[in-house]
């Protein structure tokens, strides 16, 4: 279990620091009270959603309300609540838990799920005053009350501050008078509350309210959206006409509302990617089941390698995302718990807990997101025609991924803020980035090492591995900063090949890191698949960097520098034993096979 004194990192220190395989929390450490909140949480899928994912492709609104209530009746909308204010008050790992395993059975409840218990309602319980928390928000942690979030304009979706939604005080100076046009907005059909963005005068940012979703103040909606999938989310426009709010409803201070929507997307990032966990398991699973029983050529179409391959992928990557989504969820929840300890209010310490680790959210955001839409696509691919047929579920699970990319800031919005926030962090000296940059660029100077290293204990090759593929990172990112400075946010395609590099090296430690704990305690034998998934997960990164790191070399460095940094490459993506890929992807097939489906977690 855990140990008492290990190291927490600041976010963004695990490329310049290395993490003991003791320090990472995984799927493997929760506890009773974790694990039967996961039991039950499953059972509520399995009998109330999953039962009915056809009511979901209908757009049965009326369906996903009247679950979302059992769900409050149950107490799932409510873990994140502090008990104070009648949730659970449970940790950050229980939460990302909950939404991780609540999540799979279809996107229309994921989004509404996730709509009203995080933008919907942590605003209030993180900005809000106690008189707005007492009024509020036992409301929506019973699920008596539903929330939406209505920040998106017309002209306002990734350049959020740019809203045009006009707050005006009335001369009497008790209420603002709220005007303007919201769009995509999730749980606007049902929902009793809205938190509102608007500018009062020519403030330079934005101002947060909480509004009640009442006709009669001032309040229309658009007809219900047409969209590709989560069908039976609600979605609509939201028109405010004067809408009269007390000025008592401002959330936080005037011209806080960029940052309380920036902190609301820090958090929405970490909750999506655990939001894309369980749905990748139930689409294994499913495809799985069927590729056991369909039989082609006399044989099932298990058997065959190139459905093999495909399987082994899929698990790998569901594994690698279950590792890093866990590993920065504990480190949250440890950041909280020591600011709690120094004397921060609960308001403040979840804040800047999660705060700390927005370049991971970030990371996890894209990799997950992207992850889940692989696997509904070549969970299609293993039904075949059955597969593009809307009489089976895999279909459907592959349009609701879709969204998963573009929500919380689209995946290209974030892997630029990965690389801008964590120059950020370096330039505060939160991160060395510098020394470490430098110590590279005088090992490409110097002769490298012929010695023949010792890789026999477990994952020794695959750790030292990862080092260099930091390296690689430094190299790039160091060299990019040299060049263009303040610039660099100007070189949009060199930065998000920099952050696949990142990405990639944050995945694969972490699965290493959570395989080789629970090889000390399980013992090697019994994490064989686990051991597997690790190699391969790490020599598809590989992969990834390599071509990365050339497509970013080669845009911005040329001759002797040039020659000097692809050689660099050469050197730190390097294998002194070369896994045989297609082993590894068959044991982990042949596993999932006799499994009938994804059990690993």
């Amino acid at each position: 279990m855990e140990t008492t004194n290990k190291e927490i990192l600041r976010g963004g220190q695990f490329l310049v620091k290395e993490t003991k395989c003791e320090d990472v929390f995984t799927l493997e450490d929760l506890s009773e009270e974790q694990k039967m909140m996961r039991e039950s949480t499953k059972e509520f899928v399995d009998r109330e959603l999953w039962a009915h994912w056809e009511r979901f492709e209908k757009r049965d609104y009326a369906y996903t309300e009247e679950v979302m209530r059992k769900a409050g009746e149950l107490g799932l909308l409510s873990v994140a609540v502090p008990e104070a204010y009648g949730g659970m008050g449970m940790g950050f790992v229980s939460t990302m838990l909950v939404c991780d395993y609540i999540s799979g059975a279809t996107g229309s409840f994921s989004t509404a799920f996730g709509a009203h218990t995080g933008i919907g309602t942590m605003p209030i319980t993180l900005y809000g005053t106690e008189e707005q928390k007492q009024k509020y928000v036992p409301k929506l942690a019973s699920g008596e009350w539903f929330g939406a979030y209505c920040l998106t304009e017309p002209g306002a979706g990734s350049d959020a501050n740019s809203g045009k939604t006009k707050a005006v005080l009335t001369d009497d100076g008790k209420h603002y008078l709220i005007s303007g046009q919201k769009m995509w907005i999730s749980n606007a059909g049902f929902c009793n509350l809205f938190i509102v963005f608007a500018r009062i005068e020519d403030d330079k940012n934005i101002t947060g309210f909480i509004v009640e979703n009442d006709p009669r103040n001032g309040i229309s909606m658009g007809e219900e959206e047409k969209k590709l999938g989560i069908h039976s989310s609600s979605t609509r426009q939201v028109f405010f006409n004067e809408t009269k709010v007390p000025v008592e409803n401002m959330l936080s201070e005037r011209g806080n509302g960029f940052k309380i929507a920036m902190n609301a997307l820090n958090i929405g990032r970490i909750k999506l990617a655990a939001a894309c966990l369980e749905a990748q398991r139930r689409v294994i699973g499913e495809a799985t089941k069927y590729a056991n029983e369909r039989i082609q050529f006399k044989t099932p179409i298990v058997n065959f390698g190139a459905i093999k391959a495909k399987l082994a992928d899929m698990a790998t990557n569901c594994y690698a995302d279950e590792a890093a989504s866990y590993r920065a969820a504990k480190n949250i929840e440890d950041r909280i718990a020591m600011r709690l300890a120094a004397g921060n209010t609960h308001q403040e310490a979840e804040l800047k807990g999660v705060e700390e680790y927005a370049i991971e959210c970030s990371i996890l955001k894209v990799a997950v997101s992207e992850d889940v839409q692989n696997t509904t696509d070549e969970g299609i691919q293993i039904f075949g025609g059955m597969g593009f047929s809307a009489d089976t579920p895999m279909e459907s699970a592959w349009r609701d991924a879709r969204i998963a990319r573009i929500y919380e800031g689209t995946n290209e919005i974030n892997r630029m803020l990965v690389v801008g926030m964590l120059v950020k962090k370096a330039m505060k000296g939160h991160v060395d980035l510098l020394g470490p940059a430098t110590q590279v660029g005088e090992e490409l100077m110097g002769i490298p090492s012929f010695e023949a290293p010792d890789f026999s204990e477990l994952f020794a090759e695959e750790k030292d591995l990862v080092a260099r593929l930091k390296k690689v990172f430094l190299m790039v990112a160091g060299s990019a900063v040299q060049k263009y400075g303040p610039d660099l946010e100007n070189h949009q395609q060199l930065m998000l090949s920099a952050a696949d590099i990142l990405i990639e090296i944050y995945m694969a430690e972490s699965t290493i890191l959570r395989t080789e704990k629970n090889a000390k305690r399980f013992g090697e034998e019994a994490q064989a698949t686990q051991i597997a998934m690790s190699r391969l997960y790490l020599y598809n990164a590989v992969d990834t960097i390599i071509r990365k790191g050339k497509e970013a070399i080669v845009s911005f460095a040329e001759g002797d520098e040039q020659r000097m940094m692809l050689m660099g490459l050469r050197r730190f993506t390097k294998y002194t034993n070369q896994p045989n890929v297609v082993a590894l992807r068959n044991q982990i097939a042949e596993r999932v096979a006799a499994d009938n489906g994804y059990k690993f977690d």
